[in-house]
């Protein structure tokens, strides 16, 4: 190939549209989030020393909130994560898993939720002001698997509603009103690699190792659409909102690293296909529905990609790329209420670096000078509050009225202005007027000999020591005129006395 500098120039990936295939990079459009760039953040704000799990289950092993950091550890005797506050208070452990821990979640409130080997889910109650020694009693323990648990869900709308795969092929809904199942989904023919939820609940993609890509009703446990991947595994799936797409990252049938846009009414065929590399780390998809931003972070590499989403051709536009030496085991993303709105900041990772016990927060930022509210990244985004209880979901009933039809409210709502702080606002005060300090040593002032540090204290000093010259000068002048005086009278005082004395 074409050597520059003795080095190979790559070929240009190339997206896949149906049939058409072209060439994504050289073209560019305007976006606000055209120039996001990630920042790394200060040491103090790393948590170092953590044991992080050495398990090869393909989970993110890490859970963020508004006020903790939950990470699976490594522990002698069963299973167990830490829990961490974001403002650097000790942590605590939660133990007593008789198994590993695969998969732990936060629900919006301060519980979270942990799934272990031996087909148990334990649902924990982490306190307000958090834990004071190490936890080992559960809320709830969840048994109905006949094998391990891989992955657990919260229902993004509903209070209390959980949902589980296990290795049983079978996906469980819980009531943890009742701390009971109460559906269950048996669709699946293989492991459950995968959940996501659309933006209302209303619909949940799964992926499966049989390389199958399911669209289902939660509620009823319905397939609405199906589409077997012969030509690529498919590991993960993501919901992108509301805008009724699927994104699905996985490898292609040469082993590269592949993602692909769907239509979730119509999995014939996806809509893009791109190869991204030929690293073998499964890429972990993270979308952001108010900015409409795809994040692709490869497991075992340090690289976060970006992209932004469009309605249009080609649907997905490269923005930049996060690179770092440190590779990750897994990735924690702190929800929109977390975010730090005055610094422009729009998204905020939590990465777990196992080699050396170190979590690292990667937040992503829109460059801006601005002192306002930027509206414009910040819409109103789904807040802490449930739209509906366990039971209402369950029955089909919306909140407020007795019709038995099948609703799905939104999420409620919230703005981050609240949230806002100009960044580096300065406080300007009265000057108060300070005692001039003196040191006098045989009455010299030691402390106006201070050399001068800048060119205008060099320039005060200068007119200073004129100033004091010339009044030197002035009261030496006087004093003179009055010796002259004092010689002349003494003279005509002598002249007068009759014995020259």
């Amino acid at each position: 190939g074409l050597l520059l500098n003795s080095r190979a120039i790559p070929p240009t990936p190339l997206l896949r549209t149906g049939t058409e295939t072209m060439s994504w990079r050289p073209t560019y459009r305007s976006s606000k989030f055209r120039n996001v760039y990630g920042k790394v953040g200060n040491r103090e704000h790393c948590f170092d020393g953590v044991p992080i799990t050495k398990n090869v289950h393909d989970s993110h092993f890490c859970t963020v909130n508004s006020k903790y950091l939950a990470v699976v550890t490594e522990s002698a005797g069963g299973g167990s994560f830490i829990v961490i506050p974001v403002k650097q208070v000790r942590p605590h452990f939660v133990c007593g898993h008789q198994g590993n821990v695969l998969d732990i979640k936060w629900n919006p409130s301060l519980t979270t939720s942990s799934c272990r080997q031996f087909q148990t889910i334990r649902h924990l109650n982490i306190p307000e002001g958090g834990l004071r020694r190490n936890m080992t009693a559960a809320l709830l323990e969840l048994y109905g698997h006949s094998r391990r648990v891989g992955l657990i869900e919260w229902h993004p709308t509903s209070s209390g509603i959980l949902f589980s795969a296990g290795y049983d092929y079978k996906v469980l809904i819980w009531n943890l009103e009742l701390g009971e199942p109460v559906k269950m989904i048996d669709c699946h023919t293989d492991v459950i690699l995968s959940m996501s939820f659309n933006t209302d609940g209303s619909l949940m993609a799964t992926s499966c190792k049989d390389r199958s890509l399911r669209v289902i009703e939660p509620r009823s446990g319905r397939v609405l659409q199906q589409a077997s991947c012969k030509n690529h595994r498919v590991n993960r799936v993501v919901f992108l909102g509301n805008m009724k797409r699927l994104l699905t990252t996985g490898f292609s049938r040469w082993n590269t690293r592949q993602i692909a846009l769907w239509d979730q009414e119509d999995l014939s065929m996806p809509m893009v296909e791109e190869d991204i590399d030929g690293l073998s780390g499964m890429l972990f998809p993270f979308y952001d529905a108010d900015t409409h931003m795809l994040y692709l972070a490869g497991k075992g590499d340090g690289n976060i990609r970006y992209f932004e989403v469009t309605t249009e051709k080609p649907y997905l536009q490269h923005l930049m790329e996060f690179r770092s030496p440190a590779p990750q085991k897994g990735l924690g993303v702190m929800p929109k209420h977390g975010l730090d709105v005055g610094a422009c900041e729009v998204f905020r990772f939590y990465k777990l670096i196992p080699l050396k016990g170190l979590i690292e927060p990667i937040s992503m930022i829109v460059p801006r000078r601005s002192d306002t509210y930027q509206e414009d990244i910040y819409p109103m985004t789904a807040g802490t509050e449930p739209a509906l209880s366990a039971a209402e979901w369950l029955s089909g009933i919306n909140r407020g009225t007795t019709s038995y039809v099948c609703v799905y409210p939104d999420p409620v709502l919230m703005s981050l202005k609240e949230g806002y702080s100009r960044p580096n606002q300065l406080v300007f005060k009265a000057p108060v007027k300070k005692e001039k300090k003196s040191m006098v040593v045989n009455g010299i002032d030691l402390l106006e000999n201070v050399p001068p540090r800048t060119e205008n204290e060099m320039l005060r000093m200068f007119f200073r020591q004129q100033e004091e010259l010339r009044r030197l000068k002035e009261e030496l002048a006087s004093k003179d005129v009055r010796i002259r005086q004092l010689e002349l009278e003494l003279n005509n005082l002598k002249n007068l006395s009759p014995n020259g004395v």
